[in-house]
């Protein structure tokens, strides 16, 4: 009897920290999104590369598995932008929301 009761904490543990492994990618996937989209709007926003900043960056989102949910440019004439992105969870982590990443791009700030 002891090593069935064992057995099943064991086996809820194992569940748990599978879960939060999960969970644990898909915010670093929505990091990394984030990152690689307000590098690409930047870029596009200095005129390094043609088009439009925000199309660019949902662009390179979706490239790596992330859904664009904010891009905005908040200083223009310094061609800052801000980027965030959402990974949305599966199975029984999807009741807890979406991972999100959270990115700001642009030129070195004055020393």
């Amino acid at each position: 009897m002891h090593a069935l009761t064992l057995s099943l904490v064991l086996g809820v543990l194992l569940v748990t920290v599978l879960l939060l492994a999960q969970a644990g990618v898909a915010t670093h996937r929505a990091g990394k999104a984030a990152d690689l989209a307000a590098l690409a709007a930047a870029d596009v926003a200095r005129g390094l590369a043609a088009g439009e900043p925000c199309g660019t960056a949902a662009r390179v989102a979706q490239a790596n598995g992330a859904q664009l949910e904010l891009c905005e440019l908040v200083e223009p004439e310094r061609v800052v932008v801000d980027v965030g992105t959402v990974v949305a969870l599966e199975g029984p982590l999807a009741r807890f929301g979406a991972a999100r990443g959270v990115s700001r791009a642009g030129p070195p700030g004055d020393p």
